[in-house]
């Protein structure tokens, strides 16, 4: 059993890295990864201590690009995090992701809720960016659900702000692989992703992020319908991608999603899948 799509508090989980590596050695995992949105703050710690506990680890990070009028979610594995190309790309993606955040306060402030720059500071474990603020808008305790925040909130405020500017897809995926990276479309049902499209259109879609860079896709995922699970299957065998899979999980963010199980035990993604990966780089 492996993980291959895992989140901490680097980004919006709620274990740490070092927690995350302990946590797949307790539920019996063979390999584990971790993808953070859009930062590889936590591949370190979680390395050095894979390395004490003998777990099989390479990092990772999940990747947000443009594509069309959507946002999709690239799991990008084993890149080399000091080629030069990537760190360029990586501090352009940081830039993004960080600018204009006292606007985002401003914005939710003027919607009744007291928050403040020295609260969101509090809580940036290592990044002052939107998941900063949605730590501290969690311990406020408010009476909503975390989505509610994120759509009532949050998303409005950062589009007020203007970050809302993901790198392009054909500008991000060749950096990947160009850093000796595997790249594979995460969820792709969701609305951060192909959700809403044809199978027609998905199909040519993933043959021009082919064209890109682009290397495989989740063949397995938590909430997948079978239409879905079928679909990815098809897609992989069809155009020879790699197969990756992973649970997404995100600690108490989650809830009921499980590292390495899934949704009440429906997933257990192959070690094969860890094979081909480390095949496929450096």
């Amino acid at each position: 059993m492996i993980d291959l799509h895992v989140h901490s508090t680097v980004s919006d989980g709620t274990y740490t890295p070092r927690d995350i590596i302990h946590l797949a050695k307790e539920r019996g995992l063979e390999a584990v990864t971790l993808t953070d949105h859009e930062s590889i703050a936590g591949n370190q710690e979680a390395a050095e201590e894979a390395q004490k506990v003998d777990m099989n680890f390479i990092n990772g990070m999940e990747m947000t690009v443009a594509y069309e009028d959507h946002k999709l979610h690239i799991v990008c594995l084993g890149f080399d995090q000091e080629n030069p190309d990537f760190k360029e790309l990586y501090a352009k993606i940081r830039h993004n992701k960080e600018k204009n955040m006292d606007q985002v306060v401003e914005y939710i402030r003027s919607k009744g809720v007291k928050l403040t720059m020295d609260m969101v500071q509090k809580h940036a474990t290592v990044h002052l960016d939107r998941y900063a603020i949605m730590r501290t808008l969690v311990a406020m305790n408010l009476p909503c659900k975390i989505q509610t925040l994120w759509d009532e909130l949050l998303n409005p405020g950062l589009k007020v702000a203007g970050v809302y500017g993901d790198i392009p897809a054909e500008e991000a995926l060749p950096v990947i692989k160009a850093a000796g990276g595997v790249t594979s479309l995460a969820h792709y049902h969701k609305a951060i992703g192909m959700g809403g499209w044809s199978w027609v259109k998905k199909e040519a879609a993933l043959q021009e992020l082919m064209s890109y860079g682009l290397m495989g896709m989740e063949r397995y995922y938590p909430n997948y319908s079978e239409e879905d699970e079928a679909f990815a299957a098809r897609m992989i065998e069809k155009y020879n991608m790699l197969a990756t899979g992973g649970t997404d999980f995100h600690g108490a963010n989650r809830r009921g999603i499980e590292l390495g199980t899934g949704l009440n035990n429906n997933m257990n993604v192959p070690y094969e899948f860890w094979e081909e990966i480390k095949r496929r780089i450096p």
